[in-house]
């Protein structure tokens, strides 16, 4: 029996073609956009094509109940486990890419906006004690008082812009508990978005052909083989589930904690 090819021409939706069955839709999430699900699927593809799994899975959580979820997972020969981080975007691969160095110095850049509006604050307030004591009636007009408050005003700007990018300040491609979960760890992303320079160490680099751009180390980890399979299986009953229009028929809201399914170094 001939096998149905792997191409993009497939990864549309699809619906079951019996009667009264539920309908097979795609497994894409919302929030992803065409791009990314395109991407992951590229993924995919090269797992099981070039990398030999045959146990893959989107959105697979390795780390424990409460740990970081891999968007792509596979198992290949030799117990071999594969991870892909999917980037789209410049600013979604930056959003990763920062290490301990990185981090400080995010968080010695905090210190000083904070700094810098306590003093702009101080400014304002006494630019416009001054401003009333020379004008009771026009005082926000007073040139002091203006100029006090446009810095106050750009320094509170550039202060909520750094708190909104050390909410999503992420270290996964150089934490080492996510670099233990696999063996090899790539980032998918659109030809040129990433240069080889840019990889991360211990990380290959896939573009969506799909093809390696940069290889992977093959790191010595510890064998989960057992956890990861469980990990995969849930991850596609989940989505399987999802695509029928099952999910919240049958699963409670919350499905209860089992050991077994703790990360390594979970236990």
């Amino acid at each position: 029996m001939a096998t149905e090819p792997l191409g993009l021409e497939n990864r549309g939706d699809t619906t079951s073609p019996q009667s009264g069955s539920p309908g097979v839709s795609s497994v894409k999430r919302r929030s992803e956009t065409d791009l990314t699900y395109s991407l992951k699927w590229a993924a995919w593809e090269w797992l099981y094509r070039e990398a030999g799994c045959r146990a893959v899975a989107f959105e697979v959580r390795l780390e424990g109940p409460s740990g970081r979820v891999a968007d792509v997972v596979g198992l290949g020969p030799k117990n071999l486990v594969y991870v892909v981080e999917v980037k789209a975007s410049r600013s979604d691969a930056s959003r990763d890419n920062n290490n301990t160095g990185a981090v400080n110095r995010l968080r010695e850049k905090e210190r000083a906006l904070d700094e810098a509006a306590e003093f702009t604050t101080s400014v304002l307030e006494a630019a416009a004690r001054a401003a009333r004591l020379k004008a009771e009636d026009d005082w926000a007009d007073d040139p002091a008082y203006r100029q006090a408050a446009g810095d106050h005003q750009r320094t509170a700007k550039r202060r909520a812009a750094h708190a909104r990018r050390m909410e999503t300040l992420s270290i996964k491609f150089y934490d080492p508990a996510f670099l233990r979960v696999a063996d090899c760890h790539y980032i998918m992303a659109p030809s040129g978005l990433v240069r080889p320079s840019e990889v991360p160490p211990f990380w290959g680099l896939l573009d969506e052909r799909p093809a390696v751009v940069v290889p992977a180390p093959v790191k010595q980890v510890r064998r989960v083989t057992a956890h990861v399979l469980r990990a995969i299986a849930r991850a596609n009953t989940r989505d399987l589930m999802t695509a029928c229009g099952r999910r919240h028929e049958i699963l409670p809201e919350k499905m209860p904690h089992n050991p077994i399914d703790d990360g390594p170094g979970q236990e």
